[in-house]
């Protein structure tokens, strides 16, 4: 690589809107999200599925019975 064309690659703190704090290398000191692994519902194991307006049984009702 060559030398002084490249950012500072420093420790960095990222602040969650939940209160999560975490410390991880970035050209950036600090950085504000909104969601993180510790309140995103993925991660969380709360994620749902969602039928959008029956769209299920529409599609069985359609091609359930060929």
């Amino acid at each position: 690589m060559k030398k002084e064309i490249h950012p500072a690659y420093s420790e960095a703190t990222i602040t969650c809107a939940c209160g999560n704090v975490l410390q991880v290398n970035s050209t950036r000191k600090k950085m504000q999200v909104n969601t993180c692994s510790s309140c995103h519902p993925f991660y969380t194991g709360k994620a749902t599925l969602v039928d959008a307006a029956g769209r299920i049984e529409q599609f069985k009702k359609r091609y359930g019975k060929q």
